[in-house]
């Protein structure tokens, strides 16, 4: 395997097919130099990255949002139900404490 370039190393053209073979890409020969340039830059920025002192506790305390949240709804209080007779007030149909609907689903008996 080659070895990880630095901030001031270049990837050659030969790392960068590589790479694009692991990857299972496909790139056009022009590009090949393009994106070892590319590449470098960002293997630079992830250098840069692993220089910062991370050890002692963080700046800024972790946090799920950046804007404080708080809840808009309504308070979840327990309220009394409707009675039955309340429920079935303006059912247009009811079979004692149901609701009176029409047959949607045959007996299974062919037809059809």
């Amino acid at each position: 395997m080659a070895k990880t370039p630095e901030s001031t190393d270049k990837l050659d053209e030969a790392q960068v097919r590589h790479v694009a073979k692991l990857a299972r890409l496909k790139l056009a020969d022009a590009d090949i130099g393009r994106y070892a340039t590319q590449l470098t830059g960002i293997l630079g920025y992830v250098a840069q990255l692993k220089s910062v002192d991370v050890s002692g506790p963080p700046p800024v305390e972790p946090m799920a949002h950046p804007l404080p949240l708080e809840n808009v709804l309504r308070a979840d209080v327990v309220e009394p139900s409707l009675t039955m007779e309340q429920v079935l007030a303006n059912a247009p149909a009811k079979d004692g404490p149901y609701f009176a609907v029409p047959k949607v689903l045959d007996n299974g008996m062919g037809g059809g």
